[in-house]
């Protein structure tokens, strides 16, 4: 299997390319990112793009790639709808455009968020659902996972200060809340292990598959 991460920086990146490494029936892996980082793992290929757009995306190479796993979004705090929406909808549109023409029959697993729907009144939630929809038009199979809070447990670092300081004096507590709130909490070694699970996963057609945090939590032993 040959997997196309796009996100590694962040947080949740972070987490599933450790998940996808250690794989005892690795799969080939290539990073889609705009900044390169100097300790790429062996292995792994790179296409770095000054930006993900369509201009940038149109010369490079994502062919006999089986599934995209998209990780990239910003945190919504300090946007507007309108920046949030370009950042969030217009980017995933621009990925998905190349991932389907280069790979008509891949598969796209969408990172969104817990309660994301197209008709909430929260404008984070809203852009998020109207996320969800943007693969399916591309005619790809989509599998959308919505979790909640999420607990880094295998030494990823956000590249948010801010939410640098929160995990610090957060962690124990947030290790608690896996267990006792499912539903809410889940790990970052969990979101990896599900979304591994889901490209591998044989599906018909090209609907949308929602993974809820509960069902997420279902991938967290090794």
């Amino acid at each position: 299997m040959k997997i196309l991460l796009v996100g590694a920086s962040g947080l949740v990146g972070q987490g599933v390319l450790k998940v996808l490494l250690q794989d005892a029936a690795r799969p080939g892996v290539t990073l889609l990112v705009r900044r390169r980082s100097p300790d790429v793992p062996q292995g792994v290929r790179v296409l770095q793009v000054p930006e993900l757009c369509d201009k940038a995306l149109e010369g490079l190479d994502l062919g006999g790639i089986d599934a995209c796993l998209y990780c990239a979004g910003p945190l919504p705090l300090l946007l507007s709808e309108a920046a949030y929406r370009e950042a969030t909808v217009a980017t995933l549109e621009c990925v998905s455009r190349a991932f389907a023409r280069a790979n008509p029959r891949g598969r796209m697993i969408y990172v969104s968020g817990a309660g994301a729907d197209i008709r909430s009144r929260l404008m984070p939630l809203r852009i998020k659902g109207e996320a969800e929809q943007v693969p399916g038009r591309f005619a790809l199979a989509t599998t959308v996972l919505r979790p909640g809070a999420i607990c880094p447990v295998q030494g990823e670092r956000s590249p948010h200060r801010a939410r640098r300081a929160l995990y610090a004096l957060a962690g124990p507590v947030l290790s608690v809340a896996v267990r006792l709130m499912p539903g809410s909490f889940t790990t970052s070694a969990a979101v990896g292990r599900c979304m591994l699970a889901m490209a591998r996963a044989e599906t018909s057609g090209t609907g949308m598959v929602v993974v809820e945090n509960r069902q997420i939590n279902t991938f967290a032993a090794p």
